[in-house]
């Protein structure tokens, strides 16, 4: 898979492709679904396939840290779609440039000027353009007369669901990672390099490997049994505290930070993942350091005994 950042790195596609465009936040399987027709019609057409997206999110750019939680930043995305039948991820900036774009600009000069579209397989509830005006029936019209067909799929339900990122993200606030796991299809997690913190864990006798968040809105905070890839064949034990850290100062974004069971190397600068695995309790504020260690020793064994 190719990562093509702007339309200014696109290379030409002479003889057109199959698209997807979307958020794609969380990859979940109704998402997988859709990268599954998309390769099914590039080998049918023999046409390089494309999935779009935007950095960053349009609620995002609109919202800002009103937003909704992401539940993966575009590095996680990326490497998630790496693992999926799809050529080119396109990631095309979400400015007041493309915001400004009405829906038959975006149609004109994106979809069939700059991508050459043949066949675009799009979610049932997709709209775009300014204001969300263009929408699939749009698209079917304005395919006709550009020469691409449009293709809605139907969202995936499980149990009488729709899965969706918002479903997701609510069962993840809940603390429901079962739910979630079965939504996503696996395991949600979080990867990132591991950097320095204030070493406050180990004065604390637990050192933990700290991953920043990079943003106070997410999907899941408090404390939680994990496990960890990315330093060694298996997976590593662990308890992981995601949240803001009141007991100490307080962080102005979150910070994820996770001890790992009967481990003592140097890991700074590693790049890994932390795997969720049960919530053990939300993130409090204790009335001193003592309390807070007191307390880790107790999510350490509630984390061991999960595991065991």
């Amino acid at each position: 898979m190719r990562l093509i950042r702007g339309l200014n790195h696109l290379e030409p596609l002479r003889d057109g492709c199959v698209l997807t465009i979307g958020n794609f936040d969380g990859l979940h399987l109704g998402h997988r679904r859709v990268i599954e027709r998309v390769a099914e019609h590039g080998k049918r057409l023999r046409l390089p396939t494309v999935a779009m997206v935007f950095e960053p999110q349009p609620l995002e750019y609109f919202l800002g840290d009103h937003a909704p939680s992401r539940l993966t930043r575009l590095r996680e995305k990326v490497i998630q779609f790496a693992g999926l039948p799809i050529d080119e991820l396109l990631v095309l900036p979400f400015n007041r440039t493309l915001a400004d774009y009405d829906a038959e600009q975006f149609i004109r000069d994106i979809l069939v000027e700059k991508l050459k579209v043949r066949h675009l397989v799009i979610g049932d509830d997709f709209h775009f353009g300014k204001a969300r005006r263009g929408n699939f029936v749009l698209l079917q019209h304005r395919g006709e007369a550009f020469g691409f067909s449009v293709e809605s799929t139907a969202s995936l339900e499980l149990d009488g669901m729709r899965i969706s990122s918002t479903l997701i993200r609510d069962a993840l606030g809940e603390g429901d990672l079962a739910q979630a796991k079965i939504l996503l299809g696996r395991d949600y997690s979080v990867c990132g390099r591991v950097a320095h913190g204030d070493k406050r864990g180990r004065q604390l006798g637990f050192p933990t490997a700290n991953l920043q968040m990079f943003r106070k809105n997410t999907p899941l905070i408090g404390v939680f049994a994990v496990t960890m890839t990315g330093l060694a064949e298996r997976e590593l034990h662990g308890v992981a505290n995601l949240g803001i850290r009141p007991t100490v100062e307080g962080e102005a974004k979150a910070v994820l930070e996770t001890h790992l069971f009967d481990f003592n190397q140097d890991i700074y600068g590693r790049y890994v993942e932390v795997h969720f695995k049960a919530k053990l309790r939300d993130e409090i504020r204790f009335s001193s350091l003592a309390d807070l260690k007191a307390q880790i020793e107790r999510d350490v064994e509630a984390a061991r005994t999960f595991f065991a």
